[in-house]
């Protein structure tokens, strides 16, 4: 008979609904109901190969892909041009939060296209402001970025001083790229301001606090500025030299802080669950030890909850539930955010806000003498983007994130996830040669660990052939990050053929 392993909500106790699902003493091992391949990968159909053949010739060859073609999806679902069918338990690298094909977003889709996609930011919107206001209404509601949970004052309309701030993007890496520029701004005004006089000088050139502290393992992004905090030679060396002044530091090791975080440093960025890393969840006290650390020195504390944030990790934020003394100054979020339609954002709190400005909006009329003359509008903010925050993305952003708040899902959430917890909590149990001990993460963002670095790249390739997408993270990781509103029999399949797959090892 098997024990059970007590676990939190999070992956750490399986609640009382899991518990009824799914009994540990039911099985005295794993499944072998997979042990033989599913889905054959013979010579494609000509309707395939045209499609293949297209992307071999026209396409930069910086993925390397499995030989089928997606065709479409619904819920935790997707079909090739084969006909095959995948339980797709990677979501898209964890951005499908409503699976594929949702209707409500659709429908949002449709709705919105056909009255306007794109004005610029050269204008209002109907949806940014809405979208903004849900991020900050929910953070000080559930916690995070300096709020306690139920933070919030009722008011539906608060001071604009006091209220943090958001910019939109369109992808994590931008988001990254715009924390990392605020916090850079920041870091001159602080140091223009720490010393009598300098701010008569030409500080932005002179200033020394310009430092970006990073961690091991951690994945930021691929644009110059987030992959020079990316510390993998896997990424970083094509593209050297990369920005200067980044210094990196061992995630949970408290000792090294004050070495690592200085008087020069601007900025400090981290990952509360690190994501393309191999699923490491960072500790409370090394988070509380990094924020003391940022306010003796004056730095920025960055958290990229691209990944893990947004109900991912079983909180509306990572840190929502943390104490405040470990929460950062910015938050930034992309991967699930709109479902699959490109959107960034970053979350700042006011303090931090405030040295980034629009300047004035002014019109211009241009003449050249000739034929040749314009009439238009413009402005000299501080940062900026052409798509970032366009109707579209907003108004899809802010129907998935007001399904995913619905108590009704974020119970859904807390249960499913506790159910899959339960379930991978006998796998080291069962394979103590191939796993480690204990199971990865946190809620929705799971990692397997494997003693032998080349076996999790196998084993996904033999989930596959079994009809599961699961995805490799770091070295050493099987990582599941399927759809937040999957459903337990497909937990069920999902566990089975990995239990298959690691069986025919």
């Amino acid at each position: 008979m098997l024990t059970r392993t007590s676990v939190t909500r999070f992956g750490l106790a399986a609640s009382a609904a899991a518990r009824r699902c799914y009994s540990a003493s039911a099985r005295s091992g794993p499944s072998k109901a997979y042990l033989e391949p599913t889905h054959a990968f013979s010579t494609p159909s000509p309707k395939t190969s045209s499609y293949l053949s297209l992307a071999n010739t026209y396409l930069l060859p910086v993925y390397a892909r499995p030989d089928f073609v997606l065709e479409r999806g619904k819920g935790s679902w997707v079909w090739d041009t084969e006909g095959r069918k995948f339980l797709d338990f990677s979501a898209g690298i964890a951005v499908n939060a409503l699976g594929h094909a949702d209707e409500g977003v659709t429908k949002v889709l449709s709705e919105q296209s056909s009255k306007i996609l794109h004005a610029s930011n050269v204008y209002h919107n109907e949806w940014a402001g809405k979208l903004a206001e849900l991020l900050v209404t929910l953070t000080q509601k559930e916690g995070g970025l300096g709020f306690a949970p139920n933070s919030a004052t009722g008011n539906n309309v608060q001071n604009p001083e006091n209220v943090p701030k958001v910019f939109f993007s369109n992808s994590g890496t931008e988001a990254n790229e715009g924390a990392l520029k605020v916090a850079r701004k920041v870091g001159k005004e602080r140091w223009a301001a720490a010393v009598p006089g300098r701010k008569d000088g030409d500080y932005y050139n002179e200033c020394t606090k310009t430092r970006i502290v990073c961690f091991e393992n951690a994945f930021h992004g691929r644009s110059m500025g987030a992959l020079s905090v990316t510390p993998n030679p896997k990424y970083q060396a094509p593209f050297a030299p990369l920005i200067p002044n980044v210094d990196v530091g061992k995630p949970n090791e408290i000792e090294s802080l004050n070495q690592l975080i200085g008087e020069d440093t601007c900025a400090v960025i981290v990952e509360p669950v690190q994501g393309e890393g191999g699923i490491h969840a960072v500790g409370t006290e090394w988070l509380r030890a990094v924020r003391k650390r940022c306010d003796e020195v004056g730095a920025v504390l960055i958290f990229d909850e691209i990944q893990c944030g947004l109900y991912r990790s079983g909180t509306l934020w990572t840190h929502s539930d943390y104490p405040v003394d470990c929460h950062p100054d910015i938050v930034t979020m992309a991967k699930p955010l709109a479902n699959g339609y490109p959107i960034g954002a970053v979350l700042i709190r006011p303090s931090i806000a405030e040295t980034m400005t629009a300047g004035k909006c002014f019109a211009f009329y241009e003449d050249d003498g000739m034929v040749n003359s314009r009439f238009g509008y413009g402005s000299t903010g501080t940062h900026g983007t052409t798509f970032g925050g366009s109707p579209l993305a907003c108004a899809v952003g802010y129907h998935v994130l007001s399904r995913l708040n619905e108590p009704g899902m974020k119970a859904h959430i807390a249960e499913t996830s506790a159910y899959l917890w339960e379930r991978l909590s006998q796998l080291p149990k069962w394979f103590p040669e191939i796993l480690e001990e204990k199971v990865r993460g946190r809620g929705f963002i799971v990692g397997l660990g494997f003693k032998d670095h080349s076996l999790p790249g196998k084993v996904a390739g033999l989930a596959r052939e079994r009809g599961v997408f699961v995805l490799t993270a770091g070295k050493d990781a099987v990582r599941l990050v399927p759809s937040l509103n999957v459903g337990k029999e497909e937990i069920d399949f999902a566990v089975d053929v990995l239990e298959s797959s690691l069986s025919v090892l």
